[in-house]
C-alpha cells in the first residue's frame, strides 16, 4: 500500500515535469530508451535546427521513447554492436514522433507533388512507423558521441544515402570504402537485432511493419 501511494504521488509529478509529447507517449506506455539500455546516445535532430525543416519541431521534447518491443530490439543490436566493437555506440536521431509532428514535416514539402513527398515523408494521413513507436533514426558513434562518416547527414533527400545503390556510389568514388563499411556494420547489427531496413535512408530501421505496428499499437497523436 506504501508503495502504491508513493507512484500515486510520484507519477503526476512526473508528468507536470514533462512536456505535451512526452506526456502522450507515457501514457500510452512508451519507454525512455534510455531506461532499457544507458550506454544508447540520444541527440533528437527535431529537438534543434539541424534538421531538413531547419527549426525545432519537438520543442522540451529530449529523450527518445519507443514501444518496449522496439526499445527491446534496439538495446539488443547495441549489444551486438559493443560485442564486435567496443569503443562504439548507436547514437539515436529521432524515435517515437508524435503526428503532430509528422503533419509538421510533410507540410515542410508542400512545394512537393504528393508522391515526391513521401519518397521523405510518410503521409500523415497513412501513419507512419515512427507515429506507432516503432521506428528509430539512428547512426554508430564513438563512446564520447561523435558521430563516424556515413557519406550524408541524416536527412539527406538524394541518392548518396540510397543503401540499395552503395555498390554503385562506391565505384564511381561519391562514397569511400570506409563510409559504405561504417552503414553495412549499423545495418548488420541492427537486422540482427530484428529490425528492418530501407531502400532510400541508411539511418532508418523498423522493429515492425506498418501494418504490424496498427494490429498492435494505437498512433501517438
Amino acid at each position: 500500500m506504501k508503495n502504491l501511494a508513493l507512484l500515486l504521488f510520484v507519477f503526476p509529478q512526473l508528468l507536470l515535469a514533462q512536456g505535451k509529447l512526452e506526456q502522450a507517449m507515457v501514457r500510452q506506455g512508451l519507454v525512455d530508451i534510455q531506461t532499457v539500455d544507458r550506454s544508447l546516445l540520444v541527440e533528437l535532430k527535431y529537438s534543434t535546427t539541424d534538421n531538413f525543416v531547419g527549426k525545432d519541431v519537438y520543442g522540451d521534447l529530449t529523450r527518445a521513447y519507443l514501444q518496449p518491443l522496439a526499445a527491446q530490439k534496439l538495446a539488443k543490436a547495441s549489444r551486438l554492436l559493443q560485442q564486435k566493437h567496443p569503443d562504439l555506440r548507436l547514437l539515436v536521431y529521432d524515435a517515437t514522433r508524435p503526428r503532430s509532428v509528422q503533419w509538421d514535416l510533410w507540410n515542410t514539402l508542400k512545394h512537393l507533388p504528393v508522391d515526391e513527398r513521401g519518397k521523405y515523408v510518410s503521409n500523415p494521413r497513412n501513419g507512419s512507423v515512427h507515429n506507432y513507436g516503432c521506428a528509430v533514426d539512428l547512426t554508430l558513434a564513438t563512446q564520447a558521441g561523435k558521430p563516424l562518416d556515413m557519406g550524408t547527414k541524416f536527412d539527406y533527400f538524394g541518392e548518396l544515402a540510397y543503401p540499395e545503390k552503395e555498390d554503385l556510389l562506391l565505384k564511381q568514388g561519391k562514397l569511400t570504402r570506409k563510409q559504405v563499411e561504417n552503414r553495412r556494420l549499423l545495418r548488420s547489427v541492427m537486422r540482427s537485432a530484428g529490425f528492418s531496413s530501407l531502400k532510400a535512408e541508411w539511418w532508418h530501421f523498423n522493429a515492425l511493419s506498418r501494418a504490424e505496428a496498427k494490429k498492435r499499437y494505437k498512433i501517438v497523436e
